[in-house]
């Protein structure tokens, strides 16, 4: 038992859930120093710095537009260039899938810490967040730069786009800590997550525009949890295609349930973490 800042710390078997929210608010300084670590850790002496954050994702889109866009002669949505097209899409997809694998690998790249002192070990996977967050961030404002270029000026409903983000964000988090448990005990779940994660690309509507689905294929296809982000983040900033009302709801369903049942595996599992490291 510690006490610090009159907070009284105790640590025994099958603490009630109530205290283990209490001591991740209480942990919450240590969650901002290991954003801010991990931030250092990515950035630290590299000569291009953040410029690494945005060559791969530009590399892509460029690719897919002169491959999809000028030779497939893929259709894009009306008034919007292919390129802008794809460049929304990757937008949303690579932070889902940065925060999707940062997430998963998170416990085995810190078991250090994991091994040495007490902490709520869901801090750890959360705090991986901020690098995929900050490039995000970096990848936007060329975004906005390359909608100024095409003179496209954000809907009014373009504030909306940030909830879509957070959305992306809680969605990856979700099935991040069950991947993120489950690595500890089997090395090769991190390998089939990128494998799924690299598949998933091509069942996502990045590099097209969701209208090119037949409508009788439209229901199975919004059940795809990121088909109303990406869907729902291009409405927001190009206002089209309409607002995917059964994407969307298929995306929060899918949110709600995967954080529900991860928090879920991850506590009962977090009990052998240091067995298994």
């Amino acid at each position: 038992m510690t006490k610090q800042d009159g907070y009284t710390l105790v640590i025994e078997a099958n603490r009630l859930d109530a205290q283990y929210w209490k001591d991740l608010w209480q942990y919450r300084e240590l969650l901002w120093m290991l954003c801010r670590r991990d931030l250092s850790v990515r950035y630290k002496q590299t000569a291009m710095g953040l410029l690494w954050a945005i060559f791969r994702p530009l590399l892509s889109i460029g690719a897919f537009t002169v491959l999809l866009g000028n030779v497939a002669k893929l259709p894009s949505e009306p008034e919007v260039p292919y390129s802008v097209l794809i460049f929304s899409g990757t937008l949303v997809w690579n932070f889902f899938s940065q925060c999707l694998t940062s997430v998963s690998s998170s416990l085995l790249t810190n078991g250090n810490l994991i091994g040495k002192v007490y902490i709520p070990r869901l801090i750890i996977p959360l705090s991986t967040i901020a690098v995929a967050l900050v490039d995000f961030l970096v990848l936007l404002l060329i975004f906005l730069c390359v909608l100024a270029w095409f003179g496209i000026v954000p809907p009014a409903q373009c504030p909306a786009a940030l909830g879509f983000i957070l959305l992306a964000g809680l969605l990856a988090l979700g099935p991040g800590i069950i991947l993120a448990a489950l690595t500890l005990h089997y090395r090769d779940v991190a390998h089939a997550a990128s494998v799924a994660i690299g598949f998933g690309i091509y069942l996502s509507p990045v590099m097209y525009s969701s209208s090119l689905v037949p409508e009788k294929w439209r229901m199975l296809y919004d059940f795809n949890p990121i088909v109303g982000v990406v869907d729902g983040f291009r409405w927001a900033m190009l206002s089209t295609p309409a607002f995917p009302t059964q994407a969307v709801l298929f995306s929060c369903l899918w949110t709600v349930a995967m954080l529900w049942v991860g928090v879920l595996v991850f506590r009962r599992m977090e009990r052998t973490f240091v067995d298994v490291m």
